[in-house]
This record gives structure tokens, sequence and C-alpha cells, in this order.
């Protein structure tokens, strides 16, 4: 409680002088800094950041940045095309992370939705070594007949209930506002499960398992879309580990939705 009054205090002080804090330290945003205020950061907390880079990515299925085994014996006839996260899951990214989930700072939700805007534009470009006139899927050119639309995965009704909110939501959201794209509340988690973090890659893919299912009357709407016009949808979530997640939301998907599935999480 001593903490978020002084984060208030500095807030107010800054504020009073017409000038705008970090929503992470509460230190001050310089003028000027068009980047930074978007994001609504400082720039001692933006130099901090550790974006994934085109250039750094391994796996063209997931993003990652190392060898990848947990998409080498994957399938992805019906899973996602690609999935892209903004930065590495460092030890400062864990803070911000659970400042906003567990110590409900939710004012990060721009913070971070905003972040995911980096891994949005990976998504348009090409992995390294490969070139659009190479045979590509169109995947990566700007082309008008799609439409995009954002989702999320959902929390259980126990979890949110716990939380609050759903920090995958709230970042869909910001998402969605920065792209002009509409957010669909496709998909609801049929149980409660323990927390992912504490289980092995096994376990996590077992817990998955008809975890998830469609809306009827979202799944409905995008359906009759899709007779229309391609459709690219977006998962997001907050950390992408083993797939696990992205892998089972877009098997639910694909499974009764023709729809390209794209991944999106904050970290990896």
């Amino acid at each position: 409680m001593t903490g978020l009054i002084g984060w208030l205090r500095s807030c107010e002080r800054l504020l009073s002088r017409g000038e705008r804090c970090c929503q992470v330290c509460a230190g001050r945003i310089m003028a000027g800094k068009r980047r930074l205020g978007m994001l609504g950061i400082c720039q001692g907390c933006a130099e901090g950041i550790p974006w994934i880079h085109l250039s750094e990515l391994t796996c063209a299925r997931c993003g990652r940045y190392e060898r990848c085994p947990d998409c080498e014996g994957s399938s992805s006839a019906a899973s996602f095309v690609q999935s892209r996260s903004a930065v590495r899951y460092n030890e400062r990214m864990k803070e911000w992370l659970a400042a906003y989930k567990y110590q409900r700072k939710e004012s990060l939700r721009t913070v971070m939705g905003g972040m995911l805007l980096h891994a949005y534009h990976l998504h348009k470009l090409p992995p390294p070594g490969q070139r659009l006139h190479d045979g590509l899927s169109d995947r990566f050119a700007s082309i008008p007949a799609v439409r995009e639309y954002v989702t999320f995965v959902p929390l259980s009704a126990e979890r949110c209930a716990e939380r609050g909110f759903n920090q995958a939501e709230q970042m869909a959201a910001e998402l969605a506002r920065l792209i002009g794209a509409p957010l669909l509340p496709l998909l609801r988690r049929n149980r409660h499960t323990e927390r992912q973090s504490s289980k092995s890659r096994h376990e996590r893919i077992e817990n998955m398992k008809g975890l998830f299912e469609l809306d009827a009357y979202a799944a409905i709407m995008l359906a009759e879309e899709a007779k229309r016009i391609k459709i690219r949808l977006y998962v997001i979530d907050d950390v992408y580990t083993t797939g696990s997640t992205m892998s089972e939301c877009s098997r639910v998907i694909r499974e009764s939705l023709p729809v390209e599935v794209y991944g999106i999480t904050w970290a990896r």
C-alpha cells in the first residue's frame, strides 16, 4: 500500500507540472519522445525492454530465437500459421508481468498491450533468409481482401474472479484498438485448471487437451464472415512457453472455422 501511495504522489507531482509519469516506475516521460509517450513509459524503462527482432528469429513458425524442439515434430495443418512475441521473458519482464497480473497494476494494460504492436508487425515480415517472391504464402504481403480479427486466451471463471480481470483480454483490446480490428470473444474455457507455470512440457500439453470451446454466437458470426472474405485471426496471450495453449486454442478454432490463426504473445 505504501508503494502505491508513493507512486500516486509521484504522478500527482508530475501532472501538476503538465508532465506525464511512467506507468512502470512513475518516472518522468521526456517531451518529444513520441514512442515512449505512446507506451506511457520513461526512457529508462524503455531502454531495458528486450525486444525480439526479426534478425534473431530461428523458428519461422513460433518465432523462437533459438532451436525449437516444440515445433520440429508439430503438424501445423490444424494449428496456427505462425506466432510472434514482442519481448524475451527475462527477469525485468517477469517483474512487469507480476505487477500487472498479481499486484493488479492494471495501468500496465496500455503499456503491454501497446508492446504487442511490435509482434503484430513481425507477422508482416518474412523470416530471415526468405523473400516475398520465394513462393511464400501471401501472409507476408499486404492484401486488401483479408479481414483481421483479434481474440484472446480466456480464463476460467474462478481465475478471473480471483484476479479481477483477464490480462490477455485487456492486452488484446489494446492491440485491436491500435490496429483498428474488431475484438471478438471467440473462446471459452470449460474447466478450471492449476497454473501452468509449475508444470512440465508434457503436463502442459496434457492439461490443455479439451480445455477450450467456441462461443456459439461468435463462431456463427465469424463463419458467415468467412464465406465472403478471407479471415486472419490473431489469438493473444501473455507468455508463449511450449506453445501448448496456443496450439490447443488454434486446434479448436480450425476444426470448426475456415480461418487462418496467428498467435501473438507479449513475451516468450
